[in-house]
């Protein structure tokens, strides 16, 4: 079994913000896999299916970002599974807008969602996908997050969603390794 989390909050007045980038990678996971998010289960909305003959699970918690770490321990507790089931995606200010990074795991750095799941767990050996949403150091960075892109940076995230969904798809395949090695570049 593999478990892929989206990180977001949840609500129409959200559903463009730089926050909700999780939300819209397992959004766009899902319509690739053609699942749909057809259960409320764990404090989130579940699409269940199979890959490869394996089951997948992809979650969006509805708990709101910062209490994201209560539907990952449902999760993880029912399930009994691993930190190599699991993956999270998502944002991070300190990547520009667009940047892919992949991680056998680590912290939490600014993200309170993260500093969430990381606390409820007790662990942080997970795979997870940070995509980059940049930040702007005038704006209070609570305020920041909950803003939308701007035309321009819309469209580059566009793009980035198809590579997301490409390195997620990777990541299913052949691991985090290969993902990394593909996702993982500088420009």
């Amino acid at each position: 079994m593999i478990i892929l989390v989206g990180l977001g909050n949840p609500g129409k007045e959200y559903e463009k913000t730089r926050h909700n980038i999780g939300f819209r990678v397992i959004d766009a996971l899902a319509k690739e896999l053609q699942l749909s998010f057809s259960k409320a289960k764990f404090n989130g909305l579940i699409a269940e299916g199979n890959y490869r003959g394996e089951k997948i699970l992809l979650v969006k918690p509805t708990t709101y970002m910062n209490r994201s770490g209560q539907t990952l321990q449902q999760l993880v507790n029912f399930y009994k599974i691993s930190g190599e089931e699991l993956l999270v995606v998502y944002d991070d200010v300190d990547l520009e807008v667009g940047t892919l990074r992949l991680r056998k795991s680590g912290g939490a750095g600014t993200h309170n969602g993260m500093r969430d799941i990381l606390a409820k767990l007790g662990w942080k050996d997970f795979p997870r996908l940070r995509i980059g949403i940049d930040q702007d150091k005038r704006i209070p960075l609570a305020s920041y997050v909950l803003s939308t892109f701007s035309k321009e940076e819309e469209a580059v995230i566009e793009e980035t969603l198809d590579k997301a969904v490409k390195a997620l798809l990777l990541f299913l395949n052949e691991g985090i390794d290969a993902a990394m090695n593909a996702y993982n570049v500088r420009t």
